[in-house]
Parts: C-alpha cells; sequence; structure tokens
C-alpha cells in the first residue's frame, strides 16, 4: 500500500505543460517571461496561423539581416511597457467555446490601457496559440508580412 501511495506522489509531483489545462495558463507564461513567444523551445505551443509569422521572423532574425520583422513586445501591446506596472494591473478573461478560446490580457502600459486578445485551439489536450490581437493599437500577429 506504501508503493502505490508513494506512485501516486511522484506521478501528482511530474508536471504537465502549463497549457495543457486551462487557456489563460497558456497565455500567462508570454507575461512571467517577456519575449517567450522568440524562443525556439516555446514555438510548439503556437499553431498556424501564428507560427508561420514566427518562424518568419525567426528566419529573417538568423539572416542577420535585420532584428527581425515583429516588434519584441507583442504580448504587452507593442509598448514601452514598465513590467512592474503591466503585473500590478495584469488581469485574464477567458472565453471558451469548444475546442476554441479567446483569451484576454487586460493592462496599464505607458499609462494606458491595453488589451490584447489570444486566440486559442485546443489540439489534443493542449490549447495551441492560433493569433495574437491588439484591440488598442488594432494589429494582429497574422497580418504582419514576414517576408
Amino acid at each position: 500500500m506504501r508503493a502505490v501511495a508513494f506512485l501516486i506522489a511522484v506521478l501528482a509531483a511530474v508536471p504537465c505543460p502549463a497549457w495543457a489545462g486551462a487557456p489563460t495558463e497558456a497565455v500567462r507564461p508570454f507575461y512571467t517571461t517577456p519575449g517567450l513567444e522568440f524562443q525556439p523551445a516555446a514555438r510548439d505551443r503556437f499553431i498556424d496561423p501564428a507560427r508561420k509569422v514566427l518562424d518568419a521572423d525567426e528566419a529573417i532574425r538568423k539572416s542577420g539581416e535585420t532584428d527581425g520583422c515583429l516588434d519584441p513586445a507583442l504580448a504587452f501591446d507593442d509598448t514601452d511597457y514598465d513590467y512592474a506596472d503591466v503585473m500590478a494591473s495584469l488581469k485574464f478573461v477567458e472565453a471558451v467555446k469548444g475546442d476554441q478560446a479567446v483569451v484576454s490580457a487586460l493592462f496599464r502600459a505607458e499609462g494606458e490601457p491595453a488589451r490584447v486578445e489570444w486566440k486559442l485551439r485546443k489540439v489534443g489536450e493542449e490549447w495551441k496559440i492560433a493569433d495574437i490581437f491588439s484591440l488598442t493599437k488594432d494589429w494582429a500577429l497574422s497580418q504582419f508580412n514576414c517576408e
């Protein structure tokens, strides 16, 4: 019986991907780790069309021609943000319909309210990010032309 209890404790301690739970948990790491969307290790958190644009941006960066085609502060609504201010005001609102979800990140940046929406789709047991939209600055990741 002790062996079973020990096995259950060990299995409970094994971390599952943060994005396997609620859609908000798929988005939260992009605020706790600024720039995560540009890390190759995080690319599996995305699906097309977002992944296609991020892959194109990475190819441009690797070529050394430019710094890429995307702003380095996508999650922060393309602002010159103060991290402490954003984190103090950050709130998430989640809407799920079947295998699709939208997570709104609401925060203050540069003294103004900002709203970034993350469109997600459930793939297997994981929520993957399909697109990122700014409702305050009117841009969408899927609309960037990284060529």
